[in-house]
């Protein structure tokens, strides 16, 4: 079914998790379709549980629910507390920048973590070394 000429529409370009980026268009002048209710329970801070405060709260699942909300399935790895709810775009955005930031914070540690671990491995190679214990059957 196309929309006729004249029809108001918007287009939104979103980004997916994946980092692929598609354009929505909207045939419609609803800000958001019928059966999207914004949940008012939680405004910020997604990332932080409810019950037990940790911040490593994530989504398990997030599909857009009209032009300004999202709905997100959150699970914490600390409690195993879950909620789903829909979300306006602004939070979801502040939730978003959190695990990316959380995520740079792991690639950091990872790498720190790998230097070490090859400091430690040339050491004791150096030492082996030095201390005539490689011999060539080792190769």
């Amino acid at each position: 079914m196309s929309p006729q000429p004249d029809s108001p529409h918007s287009v939104r370009r979103v980004v997916l998790p994946s980092g692929k980026t598609i354009e929505i268009v909207y045939f419609s002048e609803a800000e958001e379709p019928p059966g999207v209710q914004p949940s008012p329970q939680r405004t910020h801070d997604l990332n932080v549980c409810p019950e037990c405060v940790s911040g490593l709260v994530y989504p398990t699942m997030w599909e857009e629910a009209g032009d300004a909300h999202w709905t997100l399935q959150l699970r914490c790895p600390n409690c195993e507390w879950t909620d789903e709810g829909a979300f306006d775009t602004e939070t979801v955005e502040r939730l978003d920048q959190e695990l990316d930031e959380g995520a740079q914070a792991l690639v950091r540690d990872l790498r720190a973590l790998t230097h070490a671990n090859m400091e430690e491995e040339l050491e004791r190679f150096v030492r082996a070394l030095d201390e005539d214990q490689i011999l060539p059957m080792d190769f």
